[in-house]
């Protein structure tokens, strides 16, 4: 009822939906009032939020290719996911910055690790239990998540870890983690579906880690969006989670391909990069709202 009563008071012209929970009432209150609505997915999985409102949408936004839905295709638009632009055009200059501010040596290979924002435990663990071997291949820098850094360098420092030459832990990257991906070789990361993006946006060689335990597996379908295009490589956490030392294979064996093989895996990976995701998004708002078809 509140939501009706605020949609009332401001009478919009369309409604947007991203799909969270509170989503649901405004949803459903749009197309009683009969307003416009037009909802987006980022996930390959859509959130039950989105798969009931999907039947009320005007149009409905994709983050991945329509095969990956059963939303219906006469009002359903894959546009990706709008990201940074800083993504899609990292300087020279800043990425010589990043070698200077993380003191790399610029003629080692660089692998990046980051479990997102809030970091990842798993992963963490594997790659501290794995850093004696890798930083033999590699230098590595190890984005733990803010929340996590004190225990993780509290563990490193017991194995020695940090005493390894070429590997560094890393709380959180406020500014800079453009530059700094696209000055790595690989980057090892999570499947969310802005992360996968940005890394579509540089072209970059990676290995996706998923988490299978979040909602609805939507992770897990991300990663295989990419899987299935031979776009980048994907480790099953439980996999790793029996052998670390999965980990390092896969890492080795994605350094040691050839250059023309890593460019052609970071081509297939920038095919779902959208750069205009942000402008097809707005088109089909402004579209919603002055009840115009979309092609």
């Amino acid at each position: 009822m509140q939501s009706v009563i605020r949609l009332l008071r401001y009478r919009p012209d369309v409604v947007f939906a991203k799909g969270g929970y509170v989503c649901l009432p405004v949803g459903y209150a749009a197309a009683l009032l009969g307003i416009p609505l037009v909802i987006h997915d980022s996930d390959a999985h859509p959130g039950l939020t989105n798969r009931l409102l999907s039947k009320k949408a005007t149009f409905i936004a994709t983050g991945s290719p329509l095969e990956y839905y059963s939303y219906p295709k006469q009002k359903s638009f894959y546009v990706g996911i709008p990201v940074d632009e800083r993504f899609s055009a990292v300087e020279p200059a800043d990425v010589q910055a990043i070698e200077q501010t993380y003191h790399l040596d610029a003629h080692r290979p660089l692998v990046v690790v980051t479990g997102g924002g809030l970091g990842a435990r798993n992963i963490n663990n594997a790659v501290l239990a794995q850093a004696p071997e890798l930083v033999k291949h590699t230098q590595v820098i190890l984005i733990t998540g803010a929340n996590n850094y004190a225990a993780v360098k509290e563990q490193a420092d017991q194995q020695g870890v940090t005493k390894l030459p070429g590997f560094q832990l890393v709380d959180f990257v406020s500014q800079g983690m453009a530059a700094l991906l696209a000055r790595a070789d690989i980057v090892v990361a999570r499947a969310g579906a802005t992360t996968l993006l940005e890394l579509a946006a540089l072209k970059k060689p990676s290995i996706i880690i998923p988490n299978a335990m979040l909602t609805g597996g939507h992770q897990v379908k991300n990663a295989k969006v990419y899987s299935d295009a031979n776009a980048a490589a994907v480790l099953k956490e439980d996999t790793m989670l029996e052998n670390s030392a999965l980990l390092t294979k896969a890492i080795v064996a994605m350094l040691g391909m050839s250059p023309a093989s890593k460019r052609a895996l970071g081509e297939r990976f920038y095919k779902f990069a959208r750069p205009h995701a942000a402008a097809d998004v707005a088109k089909l708002i402004v579209a919603a709202a002055t009840h115009q078809q979309v092609n």
